[in-house]
C-alpha cells in the first residue's frame, strides 16, 4: 500500500494536471474533434453530391449512347435506302442501255434487211430482162413472127382499152 504522503501529492499532481488539461488541453482536443467531425460531413456530403453527379453523369452517359445508336441506326437506314436507290437506278438504267440497243440493232437489221431485198430485187429484174431477151431474140429471130407478136400486143392493148372503158 503507497504511502498516504505519496498519495495525497498523487492526487494534488493529478488534479493539477486534469485543471491544465481542462483549461487548455480538452478545448483544444474538442476543437480538433469538432474540426474532423466537421471535415468528414462536409467530405460525406460532397461525396454524396459525387455519387449523385456521377449517377446524373451515368445517365446521361446511357442516354447520349442511346442517341448515337438511333442516329447510327438512322445513318445505317438512309445508306441502305441509298445503296438500293443507286442500284435500283443502274438497273433502270442498264434496261434503258439494253432496249436503246435492242432497237438500234432491230433498226439496223431491217435497214440492212431492206437493202438486200432491194439488192435482190434489181437482180432479179435484171436477171429477168436478160432471160426476157434471149428467150424474146430466140423467139424472134424471123420477120414473120416478129410480125405475129406486134399483132398479138396491139390486139391484148385494144382489149384492155376497151375493158376500161366499159
Amino acid at each position: 500500500m503507497p504511502d498516504s504522503g505519496l498519495l495525497f501529492w498523487m492526487l494534488v499532481i493529478f488534479i493539477i494536471v486534469l485543471a491544465v488539461l481542462a483549461k487548455w488541453g480538452f478545448p483544444v482536443i474538442t476543437s480538433m474533434v469538432d474540426k474532423r467531425r466537421k471535415y468528414i460531413d462536409e467530405s460525406l456530403g460532397l461525396a454524396k453530391k459525387a455519387d449523385e453527379k456521377m449517377a446524373n453523369l451515368l445517365k446521361e452517359q446511357a442516354r447520349i449512347i442511346g442517341e448515337a445508336r438511333e442516329e447510327q441506326n438512322k445513318i445505317l437506314k438512309e445508306a441502305s435506302e441509298a445503296k438500293n436507290n443507286i442500284i435500283r437506278q443502274a438497273q433502270e438504267q442498264a434496261r434503258d442501255e439494253a432496249a436503246k440497243i435492242v432497237a438500234e440493232a432491230k433498226t439496223r437489221i431491217e435497214a440492212e434487211k431492206e437493202s438486200a431485198l432491194s439488192q435482190i430485187r434489181s437482180q432479179v429484174a435484171l436477171l429477168s430482162v436478160n432471160v426476157a431477151e434471149k428467150v424474146i431474140r430466140e423467139n424472134l429471130s424471123s420477120d414473120a413472127r416478129q410480125q405475129e407478136l406486134i399483132k398479138k400486143m396491139v390486139e391484148e392493148s385494144l382489149k384492155i382499152e376497151d375493158n376500161t372503158v366499159n
